[in-house]
């Protein structure tokens, strides 16, 4: 297992490769799913509404690339509401038994009808017909309600393929902002930091005061 003080290079201020940050995420995550007990995918998302009044909770990062980070939803969720409203995120992954963390922000956008249908269809059965049953976000009179919904569902779809609902699609953050922490004794951690002005933009990155 890497040491904690391990996994940031010394760079200089200035431009980065486009993939610069994305190869190191990629290590750090390849260390992560090593050491991590549970889901080095879990990730903080962090979304906002038309009044600016942000919103985090707990998701899965599915996939990810140069282009971003991915993660799955139903858009009638909360999150999904407010990303209607204001197509902008944040994320966080921690590692604690590394001590590291990533943080990502920018824009975001819907990834294809076929990128949700292949991972839709990689789910468990249960699941995929959960997320018929389950109107995300929304008040649940009672648990009942909801098991009859997958009763329901579950004979609606027995013999046959379960397909994807229209509702259920995927996210992608494309950053503009990566940040890559490492812990330090006394508190004075090991930060570096890329951004650009547009996803498409060309990488600068230095390193930040703890």
């Amino acid at each position: 297992m890497p040491s904690p003080s391990d996994g940031l290079p010394e760079i200089a201020h200035g431009s980065a490769a486009e993939s610069a940050p994305f190869e190191l995420f990629e290590q750090w995550y390849e260390e992560a799913a090593i050491a991590e007990v549970n889901d080095p995918n879990a990730m903080a998302i962090a979304t906002a509404d038309a009044n600016g009044l942000p919103d985090v909770r707990m998701v899965l990062l599915k996939h990810r690339d140069s282009r971003g980070f991915v993660f799955f939803t139903n858009t009638t969720s909360a999150k999904g509401r407010e990303l209607a409203e204001n197509s902008q995120a944040s994320g966080v992954l921690h590692w604690k038994s590394l001590r590291r963390q990533v943080r990502f922000r920018g824009p975001v956008e819907m990834v294809t009808p076929t990128e949700s249908d292949a991972y839709f269809a990689s789910r468990a059965r249960d699941s995929r017909i959960g997320a018929w049953a389950s109107r995300q976000s929304s008040p649940l009179p009672a648990r009942k309600v909801l098991e009859d919904a997958i009763a329901a569902e579950t004979t609606r779809f027995e013999g046959q393929d379960v397909p994807r609902p229209a509702h259920w699609v995927g996210y992608r953050v494309q950053p503009t902002y990566l940040e890559f922490w490492s812990d330090r004794p006394f508190r004075l951690h090991d930060r570096i930091a890329f951004s650009r002005t547009t996803p498409q933009g060309d990488w600068e990155h230095g390193r930040l005061y703890p």
